[in-house]
């Protein structure tokens, strides 16, 4: 089939690629030409694991092409799909400009039927904004040409993009026209093999669903970290508690792992949008703007236990950092507790060694070269002269460590853990001053 795709950031290519594969002609159009050029020479902009391979091959091909011409783009896709960026607002609501000027793009170059799509992240009632921008724009021209706007949500993790969209849980098709329903059917049919994985319903649900599942994810992490810190007070172990409720099927293990706070292009933003949303209806999301609000409080987590260690004082410290990506197996660093972590520090007067497997660029295209950051090539390095650790990320490469080593690089004996890695009865053993989320405001090494 002949598939166009605006907008080639995380959703787009990712999505673009794996239709590629299936054999599907797929065109992608961005407003960016020095992305766009470099997507041909095989540079892809994004760390995702199995990304790289999937866009070269299938570039070489020729079944997956990169252009700046909208028009070419038109042109040529059935299916076109709308995967442009939709940043908070001032107010923290989704900013819909990109969408509805693809939108306009659309109504300005299609001749005959189109189907357009709705990938992007967009609040209730974007299919709506999208059909009346079209239409407008084509009555402006004089063109009096048919079109279908579908919502089709992504449910993608970052990190395992390539595998969720080639074998996904679901399928959710938001349309009012069988035919349009009919045409994504077989679109998607090499993904909806093995048992039927697509639900159709009108657009509004499909647009809700989206921002629900990834609200009741959030929800779940800020539940958990909110019982961390209640762990604490009470003098509980909360990794205890996450085996208890979560041997619990109506619970689960998933999402009920505490640590300092989540971040992402997702939940943050999607959270905000829903809440913001929900005040445009005349309801207050009360739920929701308690888990933002908890989620806030916990990225300043791991700065609460060094000041409290320190006694307010940690000017002139130099602090080794694992992790800066907001979650491992991507170098995305949007909304990152990192973030929060290292500015707190060179605020309080701080230095700090960084090191993360994947996001060392993303970290010196944020903060360019500055006094107080060391960008170190291992996690090893990253010890060298400072005087304490502190974990943001579950990098499987900081699972594991040699804690000898640990002792011996750094001047105090001394870990903050933001993601609860280790046991603080082995780190006891080791002799290491250990912190951790929920698990007892420190263990003392011997």
């Amino acid at each position: 089939m002949k598939v166009t795709v605006f907008g080639i950031g995380y959703v787009g290519l990712v999505q673009a690629a794996v239709l590629a594969e299936v054999g599907h002609d797929v065109h992608c159009i961005d407003v960016d030409e020095n992305k766009v050029e470099n997507l041909k020479k095989g540079m892809i902009p994004i760390y995702e694991p199995g990304l790289t391979p999937l866009v070269t091959s299938n570039y070489e091909a020729g079944r997956l092409t990169f252009t700046t011409d909208a028009r070419q783009g038109v042109e040529h896709g059935e299916l076109i799909f709308i995967a442009v960026g939709t940043p908070p607002d001032e107010d923290g609501s989704a900013d819909l400009k990109y969408v509805l000027a693809v939108a306009e793009t659309i109504a300005e170059f299609m001749q005959g039927h189109k189907i357009i799509i709705n990938k992007s992240t967009v609040p209730v009632g974007t299919a709506d904004k999208v059909r009346a921008k079209v239409s407008e724009k084509l009555a402006s021209i004089g063109k009096d040409t048919s079109f279908d706007v579908v919502s089709n949500p992504e449910f993608l993790k970052e990190g395992a993009a390539v595998s969720d969209c080639m074998r996904p849980d679901r399928i959710i098709l938001g349309t009012n026209s069988e035919k349009a329903a009919d045409k994504l059917r077989e679109l998607y049919s090499p993904f909806n093999r093995n048992h039927d994985k697509i639900i159709t319903m009108d657009i509004r649900s499909a647009e809700l669903t989206k921002y629900a599942a990834n609200c009741m994810l959030a929800t779940k992490i800020s539940f958990m970290n909110e019982m961390a810190n209640l762990a604490e007070r009470f003098g509980a172990d909360i990794e205890n508690v996450r085996k208890g409720i979560g041997s619990d099927p109506r619970i689960g293990y998933q999402f009920i792992y505490p640590g300092c706070g989540y971040g992402g292009s997702c939940f943050p933003k999607d959270v905000q949008a829903l809440v913001r949303s929900a005040k445009t209806v005349g309801y207050t999301a009360r739920v929701l703007e308690s888990v933002e609000s908890v989620n806030y409080d916990q990225k300043e987590k791991l700065f609460g236990y060094i000041m409290n260690h320190f006694n307010g004082d940690v000017k002139g410290k130099t602090v080794a950092i694992w992790g800066l990506s907001f979650k491992p197996n991507t170098d995305d660093m949007r909304e990152a507790s990192s973030r929060v972590l290292m500015e707190k520090l060179w605020e309080a007067g701080a230095r700090v060694q960084a090191y993360d497997p994947e996001a060392m660029e993303e970290t010196q295209r944020i903060y360019g070269d500055r006094e107080e950051l060391s960008l170190m090539g291992t996690k090893e390095a990253a010890l060298n002269g400072a005087d304490f650790l502190a974990i943001v990320t579950e990098w499987q490469a900081f699972r594991a460590p040699d804690f000898d080593l640990i002792k011996q690089k750094l001047s105090l004996p001394l870990i903050f853990d933001g993601r609860n890695l280790f046991e603080p009865s082995r780190m006891a053993e080791y002799g290491l001053h250990y912190y951790a989320i929920g698990r007892g405001l420190s263990v003392k090494g011997h």
